[in-house]
């Protein structure tokens, strides 16, 4: 750490806001608050404003799993179990994932049922979430195909709010639009419509945001995405993480911007230290800080502006004795007769 530089890593960030607040550094307690507070800043600042944000964005490619109805199946009413012939649910594909998964829907023998599948344990047997509601069938037809994705494990939120592929070619909604408009479908095909839905945690408390599609892919397809980072910070090996841990972490905001994040921490301070008055002026500080960062806007961005519509007299300009008659003016008593 320098004293003379601009603040870098979290022990710069931490012992900036003791020194601020007039306490005493190298007290366990004390500094465990300041990590907190700088954490909680460093969230909270990129809160709504990820997508104004370019260091929050991130890109992903997904791959989506090929149809699959090689063999046939069979099943007695009202059971769970899965059997296949001539089946190789549990073994990998040209992408090197295999042809069932946990996850993934199945219509057995053209039924308007699509069941989802629990559990592949081998080649031939699988398991269903929910019993088989129609009479036993044996050595029927099967398609296998699969419409919800994982997404980056730092995905936090999609970046383009029209579209979820970069390609523009599928049109993003929301989850209650696509439910109405996308029930459970089996036709498989191109992808158009997604949407962005929560499954509960597995193995962990970490959530789990996945992409439904429609159609579900009948064929893989490289879907290019881009999405807004849960990963606030970076440790010193160059490993993403969502926040800072060791005294050497870094956040992901630019250097000339790090100090923002110390003000923002140092207003919660103060507030929560009952100080208004001094909160306030920090907040006004961190305030001016966010909006010249956010009008920081590099060359090429996108700018609004106001850009009138000068061709109609550019052409008229161009050709004023054509004889078409012009929107500006009249001839004759055509305006006096309201004509």
């Amino acid at each position: 750490m320098s004293a003379t530089s601009q603040l870098t890593d979290f022990s710069d960030l931490f012992t900036d806001l003791q020194n601020r607040v007039r306490v005493q550094t190298s007290v366990t307690a004390t500094e465990n608050q300041a990590k907190r507070y700088i954490n909680i800043a460093l969230q909270d600042m990129h809160l709504g404003f990820g997508e104004k944000f370019p260091w929050a964005h991130r890109t992903g490619q997904l791959v989506t799993q090929p149809e699959y109805s090689t063999g046939t199946v069979t099943i007695t009413q009202g059971s769970t179990a899965l059997s296949g012939a001539s089946t190789l649910w549990n073994t990998n594909n040209n992408f090197s994932v295999t042809n069932m998964r946990a996850g993934g829907r199945i219509v057995i023998d053209g039924g308007v049922e699509i069941y989802e599948i629990s559990s592949v344990t081998d080649d031939t047997n699988a398991v269903l979430t929910a019993a088989f509601v129609k009479s036993d069938v044996s050595a029927a037809s099967y398609l296998y195909f699969e419409d919800e994705y994982d997404l980056a494990s730092d995905f936090l939120r999609p970046l383009d709010l029209q579209n979820f592929d970069t390609n523009g070619d599928i049109d993003l909604i929301g989850r209650t639009e696509f439910r109405l408009r996308y029930p459970r479908s089996k036709t498989t095909g191109k992808p158009l419509v997604a949407t962005i839905i929560d499954r509960v945690p597995s193995g962990g408390t970490t959530p789990r945001r996945r992409v439904r599609l429609w159609k579900p892919t009948d064929i893989a397809f490289l879907i290019p995405y881009s999405y807004i980072t849960s990963n606030l910070a970076t440790s010193s090996a160059g490993v993403a993480q969502a926040n800072l841990s060791a005294d050497t972490d870094e956040p992901i905001v630019p250097l000339h911007g790090r100090h923002a994040i110390v003000y923002h921490a140092l207003a919660n301070w103060y507030r929560d230290k009952k100080d208004d008055a001094r909160s306030l002026q920090v907040k006004g500080e961190y305030t001016d800080i966010i909006l010249r960062l956010v009008g920081d806007q590099e060359i090429g961005s996108s700018r609004p502006r106001f850009q009138p519509r000068i061709s109609p007299y550019v052409r008229r300009a161009r050709k004023p004795f054509r004889g078409r008659r012009s929107g500006r003016y009249t001839t004759g008593s055509s305006f006096d007769e309201i004509r």
